[in-house]
């Protein structure tokens, strides 16, 4: 066990009932600020050594040789490996297609591709020895585009493809294709009125959390491993690692340490193959931690795209029509870019209702940096570009494009591109009215005193760049519908353990999943549910790992609904067998302990009546009550490969966003004044957390709207700006007014009726942005991020 970083279980006690609905605080949260809080880069171990890799140095090239002597003659060095000391036949890995190699073999892909790993005896001698690892590469022609990627005699980034989606491409660096048809296009496009066309484009956004890629591995006594890692799904990693080291599952023991943010880039496997190989190659302890330029490369990115879209309405605002075209950039390897693009491609037209559609996603092999999962999946793309779509037609109509979005908003009961019913509610109508009747910011707030100008109030901020000389204000609404849980025929289930015991003289409930806390609020959420359903005031959270069934990723928004439903079924039988107790010791026909009902005040079982009837650490006496159950959503199905229909999704949630920006036309500078957002959560479990995540998502989609771009040479396909030097993301001084607009409308298939909250926000507070933009300058503005010189013409 690392004798420092540790993970702990974390226990929560209330003076209040502290269940779902209150504001609870998170018990992480005063360590967090305070800096006490262990994160997996703290991890430590007694003669542990470090992990290094040498990372290619070119984005696409043959491997001629490598030549590991001088590395291995450092002082210190313990172990270097390269593909051909991997120890079994396996030796790739990926999400859903196992495409990505261990360690580059035969030529790298991309930018910064794992070649080669270290192992020293100290963090700097494993960086030296890694430095004089020789590699020498042969260029091969650099594949960053559609032409390039599907040109006849394009060269093919992953030959003799065997995966499921192979057979349904028409090129073999196409990972995978979606269509949506619905309807007749061609004879809607004869009803339409007014036809408006635009082309998009949507930079490649990093996650950007706030601790870079670290783990430690721990070599034990039966041949297996000790993996404490920062992830989002450790059975997913489990499931992954095992074939490459040629160990059973069971043999690797995984534990989850401090995360410190997700948003996707956990999803994918970053350190933790090279770690456990190290650690078994040496048999001691391996710890590896990313710098920030590697984590760059060591992660995921949301896909960058280009969108092709055409929208058709009559004279009296109504929708006919919508043809698409998405077109993802998958990178190098595959991750999760199948289902981004079934994503992309069902929610392609939005929260709209329309007849008749034509849609087709696609993602591309390039060998520009690998994408895959980033908060919205495919959805923020789409989104950005059909709410510049509809922006265009009301214009276009002369209609407010709040009405215009509202006369043609989907409603609970109407039906999606993919033929499958909205069977809850969708308020999208009252969204878009709650967030325009929210008040506007006064106007020239960098007013001091009604003369001086604040310039920290100013596009440009402290740069002291303009002093209101050319400041437009602009206003700009749009609204999203993003899935909820995992689609398309996924087995997406939640495991959950339930222990409930006398302590202390006291009932103490104990949770344990394998839910990765990646900064979401679900210890918290968890923590009210066992208080909700038991009434008990003490509850302790055990630390994620893999000794309990899998709880699935941390991400989709499903969490909260999958492994808190889990949560409050466990804690549903374990009341069960409390009241079994309660009958055997009262006798089966006391009318009390005969009802479903329970609750539990203070160590007292407390009827519907409030009779006070037993001490419940005497009916529980030494015997703890402990049930571990798995909970499943309602199924979902595969999307038509021809059609696109389907039962696909789980649940929809939706936000809208009104923004209000300034802008300095003459300099090209931004200052988002306010994103205001109303969202239906449909059940609100901790109101101050959701309140968070609404802000949180809101801000995430600012940055890519104004500032967050991966920039890749289009020649070499190199990364030019891996670092948050170069690589913008917001600060408290860009963090606009977000005021906050909740609405609670059950979804009867969810537990407690709540909805995934995370997702949503970050798909329209992009195009809001945007909107306001094109409303204060009179631009176009067809993608993000904006930068100066696409509002100054320079």
């Amino acid at each position: 066990m690392p004798t420092n970083g540790a993970p702990t279980r974390i226990t929560q006690g209330s003076h209040t009932r502290g269940g779902i609905g209150e504001s609870t605080l998170r018990p992480d949260g005063t360590l967090k600020v305070t800096g006490e809080f262990a994160y997996a880069s703290d991890m430590w171990h007694e003669d542990m050594l470090w992990g290094q890799i040498l990372r290619s140095t070119v984005a696409h090239a043959e491997i001629v040789s490598i030549d590991t002597s001088e590395a291995l003659a450092t002082p210190g060095v313990y172990a270097v490996l390269t593909y051909d000391d991997l120890p079994t036949e396996v030796r790739h890995y990926g999400l859903e297609i196992q495409d990505t190699p261990v360690l580059a073999h035969g030529r790298v892909r991309h930018h910064g591709e794992p070649v080669a790993v270290v192992a020293a005896d100290h963090p700097e001698t494993a960086r030296r020895a890694a430095a004089r690892i020789r590699v020498e590469y042969r260029d091969l022609p650099v594949i960053t585009d559609e032409a390039s990627a599907t040109a006849p005699a394009a060269v093919l980034l992953h030959e003799n493809r065997t995966d499921p989606h192979a057979a349904h491409v028409r090129h073999p660096n196409i990972v995978h294709r979606q269509p949506i048809i619905r309807g007749d296009v061609e004879r809607a496009r004869r009803r339409a009125d007014v036809i408006v066309e635009g082309e998009y484009v949507f930079g490649m956004q990093d996650q950007a959390f706030l601790g870079p890629e670290s783990g430690l591995a721990v070599p034990a006594e039966d041949g297996g491993v000790d993996l404490y890692i920062a992830t989002q799904w450790l059975h997913a990693d489990l499931r992954q690692i095992a074939p490459v080291l040629g160990l059973p599952e069971d043999k690797i023991r995984m534990t989850l340490s401090g995360v410190g943010g997700a948003f996707g880039g956990r999803e994918d496997l970053s350190m933790q193959i090279h770690a456990c190989l190290l650690a078994l190659r040496t048999g001691k302890p391996v710890k590896m931690v990313y710098n920030r330029f590697e984590s760059f490369f060591g992660h995921v990115h949301r896909h960058p795209a280009k969108l092709y879209y055409e929208h058709g309405a009559t004279h009296d605002g109504k929708l006919t029509h919508v043809k698409a075209r998405i077109v993802l950039d998958g990178g190098a390897y595959a991750s999760s870019s199948p289902a981004v693009v079934g994503n992309a491609a069902s929610l392609g037209v939005g929260p709209y209702v329309i007849d008749d559609v034509d849609i087709e996603a696609v993602a591309l092999y390039t060998n520009n940096p690998p994408c895959g999962a980033m908060r919205g999946f495919g959805a923020v793309q789409a989104c950005f570009a059909y709410e510049a779509q509809m922006d265009k037609l009301a214009a276009r109509l002369g209609m407010d494009p709040v009405e215009f979005r509202r006369l043609n908003a989907m409603s609970q009961g109407s039906l999606l591109p993919t033929g499958q019913v909205v069977d809850s509610p969708a308020p999208v109508a009252e969204l878009l009215r709650r967030v325009k009747a929210m008040p506007l910011p006064p106007e020239q707030q960098w007013l001091v005193a009604g003369e001086e100008a604040d310039v920290r109030q100013l596009p440009g901020g402290l740069s002291n760049t303009t002093h209101g000389e050319g400041v437009v204000r602009g206003i700009g609404y749009a609204v999203g519908i993003k899935n909820v849980g995992f689609s398309e025929g996924f087995d997406d289930y939640s495991t959950a353990r339930v222990r409930l015991e006398a302590a202390g003289g006291e009932p103490v409930a104990t949770v344990h999943t394998a839910m990765a806390e990646v900064g979401q609020g679900g210890v918290t959420v968890h923590a009210q549910i066992a208080r909700t359903e038991l009434g008990v005031a003490q509850v302790t959270i055990l630390p994620a790992d893999t000794r309990v069934g899998s709880a699935g990723s941390t991400s989709a928004s499903r969490q909260t609904y999958v492994t808190g439903g889990a949560v409050r079924n466990a804690c549903e039988l374990v009341r069960e067998q409390i009241l079994e107790r309660g009958r055997r010791r009262f006798g089966a026909h006391h009318p009390a302990w005969a009802t479903a009902e329970l609750l539990l005040e203070g160590g007292k079982v407390v009827t519907d009546g409030g009779e006070v009837l037993a001490d419940l650490v005497d009916v529980l006496g030494d015997e703890a009550v402990e049930i571990e159950q798995e909970w499943r959503h309602r199924p979902t199905e595969p999307f038509d490969l021809r059609t696109g229909q389907g039962f696909g999704h789980v649940q929809y949630s939706f936000a809208a966003h009104r923004a209000v920006v300034e802008v300095d036309t003459e300099l090209g500078l931004v200052k988002v004044i306010e994103l205001a957002c109303a969202q239906d959560v449909g059940k609100a479990l901790n109101p101050l957390s959701v309140t968070g995540q609404i802000q949180g998502g809101t801000t995430q989609g600012l940055g890519v709207a104004v500032m967050e771009e991966i920039i890749v040479d289009p020649r070499t396909a190199k990364v030019r700006n891996p670092s948050f030097t170069d690589y913008l993301i917001p600060t408290i001084l860009d963090t606009p007014t977000i005021p906050v607009d909740v609405l609670e409308l059950a979804d009867d298939h969810a537990p407690y009726g709540l909805r995934g909250v995370g997702e949503a926000p970050t798909l329209s507070s992009t195009p809001a942005v945007l909107a306001a933009i094109r409303n204060a300058t009179g631009l176009e503005l067809n993608r993000t991020p904006v930068r100066p010189e696409h509002l100054t013409g320079g």
